[in-house]
């Protein structure tokens, strides 16, 4: 969840993953996949910002890394390698018929 800021200034959560768009018409509209809207005092960057770093956490999590601060140095692709690798070697064995 990432926590923004409603126009009478109280806070609430946003599950990232249910917005559909983000519209800055001058202000920020959170436009959810079940239609509903939500106008906030962050500028449409700042929100797209803390989605990424939301997502961040979540793959850093997955890969059991640690999370560290969410502003900080994002997770590589290098984190991943290990697992394309393997995918690459099944793929050989199957190719090559199971050697």
């Amino acid at each position: 969840m990432i926590v923004v800021t409603r126009l009478n200034g109280s806070g609430f959560a946003v599950n990232p993953d249910l917005v559909e768009r983000i519209q800055e018409t001058p202000d920020t509209t959170l436009i959810m996949v079940d239609g509903a809207k939500y106008i906030v005092r962050e500028p449409m960057v700042e929100v797209i910002d803390r989605i990424a770093a939301y997502r961040a956490r979540i793959v850093t999590m997955a890969y059991g890394t640690d999370v560290g601060n969410a502003t900080g140095p994002q997770p590589t692709l290098a984190a991943v390698a290990p697992l394309h690798a393997a995918d690459d070697a099944r793929s050989s064995r199957t190719l090559d018929g199971g050697r």
